[in-house]
């Protein structure tokens, strides 16, 4: 077992880890940048070191400081959570090179799935279902012809994509020259590889992923799904639940046992998450695998009691998984909301400034993990996410009367948070019905805003 473990990230996903850390007997070492100086991860952790100025570039990025940091500390593993450096190959093969233990999967893996389009090629050839698209990269006469093929609406994806960063939808010929341009220069800056590709484009898909196990002796369970249809227009999660309102223990089974495919085919090792579109036809096709844990892990340990944090931890160690997939059982139902400084009427637009008062959330089966206190100032140099309100009920109708409960004693002021726009989703009908999609967001504030107009000119 490792004595001691760096957390190369920021944030509650640091201090979710250090907790994980802490029961397993492990002391922690919290990297922070100047910003975060007063930040709550390094008040938890064993020990802190900072590593930067505030942009993330010269501290969470900024690999020879990270690495000397876990060398001068004496720490054996590090942990990098998600986002930053957390599906960088390079940072997991220099850490194998300094003789520090990477918290994840090896660099070869992380490298053959995270281009998107050498990813869609393995999966092909392990029989997992994947959505009918361009198996190179493409420019636009390319894009052109593949259009003519197949018609549009396509949707263009960057290969070294994530997170929604390089993806458009494209209706029809004319946008696709801007497009092509967009996504590429916003696939550059993102991750320095502009390469995109394209896929067919499924009319109101939902985004259901499936979490996964796997150790060093090649045992893999998976954990049941996660529906994370609920997207900002620019493809960010908001709001998941566990499991799938449209998932029935057929289509779970199926799932699952692609999603083990999946990984067995690269070799996967720790905690990884496959992610698939579903159409209307319940048609399921494979998307990516994200090699790293996942911010909507809770609702899953939620419903599965076990915690995914800390048996990434201990598959990293060299543990063996002590269950197989007939020791997982499902109970009951988890949502968890996204809390973030952005306004969604303002098309989501972020906000900083200093917490000036903030009443959390509480009561029986309420989970919030956060790194927010009273006078702690929002930096503009980091992503928006302020809290993960999550909720456990015994069924999906309990589990929303909850959070609806919860969301209304969650007060913060001194910025502009989402909160009221997750109240708003959770009365919809639509989702009441359990009839999302990924798109649904934007309908509902496009609906919002004809509604308001309407009321305007009737004054």
């Amino acid at each position: 077992m490792f004595r001691k473990i760096l957390i190369a990230n920021r944030g509650e996903i640091a201090i979710r880890v250090i907790r994980a850390c802490k029961e397993l007997g492990i002391k922690t070492v919290a990297i922070y940048s100047q910003a975060d100086k007063d930040s709550l991860h390094k008040e938890f952790a064993d020990e802190a070191i900072c590593v930067g100025p505030p942009p993330p570039r010269d501290s969470y990025l900024n690999i020879p400081n990270i690495l000397s940091a876990a060398i001068v500390t004496g720490a054996e593993a590090i942990h990098p959570c998600y986002g930053f450096l957390a599906e960088n190959a390079t940072f997991a093969r220099l850490c194998e090179e300094c003789g520090i233990k990477f918290i994840g999967p090896s660099p070869e893996v992380i490298e053959a799935l995270g281009d998107k389009m050498n990813a869609r090629k393995i999966m092909k050839r392990a029989g997992v279902p994947v959505v009918p698209g361009t198996e190179e990269p493409v420019n636009e006469e390319d894009a052109l012809r593949y259009a003519e093929e197949i018609g549009f609406p396509l949707m263009l994806k960057a290969a070294a994509g994530g997170g929604g960063k390089g993806m458009r939808m494209i209706g029809r010929k004319e946008e696709l020259h801007l497009y092509l341009q967009s996504a590429r220069a916003e696939a550059e800056a993102a991750f320095g590889d502009g390469r995109l590709y394209l896929e067919k484009f499924l009319l109101k898909p939902r985004h259901i992923e499936v979490q996964i196990l796997a150790d060093n002796y090649g045992n893999v369970v998976h954990l049941g799904e996660r529906e994370c249809s609920i997207q900002t227009p620019s493809y960010q999660k908001m709001l998941e639940e566990a499991p799938s309102p449209i998932v029935d223990q057929e289509m779970r089974q199926k799932m699952g046992e692609a999603a083990i495919r999946a990984v067995q085919a690269v070799g996967y090792k720790t905690a990884g998450t496959v992610e698939f579109l579903v159409d209307d036809a319940l048609s399921f096709y494979f998307m990516e695998i994200n090699t790293r844990i996942q911010v909507e892990h809770p609702v899953t340990e939620m419903i599965t009691d076990i915690d995914i944090v800390k048996w990434q931890i201990l598959t990293a160690a060299g543990e063996k998984l002590p269950f197989v997939q007939e020791d997982i059982k499902f109970r009951g139902h988890s949502i968890e909301c996204r809390i973030t400084a952005e306004d969604p009427y303002r098309n989501f637009a972020p906000s900083v400034g200093t917490i000036q008062r903030l009443v959390l959330p509480g009561g029986p089966w309420v989970r919030l993990d956060t790194h927010l206190y009273e006078g702690y100032t929002i930096s503009p140099n980091y992503d928006a996410l302020l809290a993960k309100l999550i909720v456990w009920a015994k069924t999906r109708e309990e589990a929303i009367k909850r959070m609806q409960r919860a969301l209304e004693e969650f007060i913060i002021e001194g910025v502009k948070t989402n909160i009221d726009f997750h109240k708003e989703i959770l009365t919809s009908a639509q989702f009441r019905d359990g009839k999302v999609y990924v798109g649904f967001v934007k309908e509902l504030l496009e609906r919002r805003s004809e509604d308001e107009q309407r009321h305007m000119g009737s004054l």
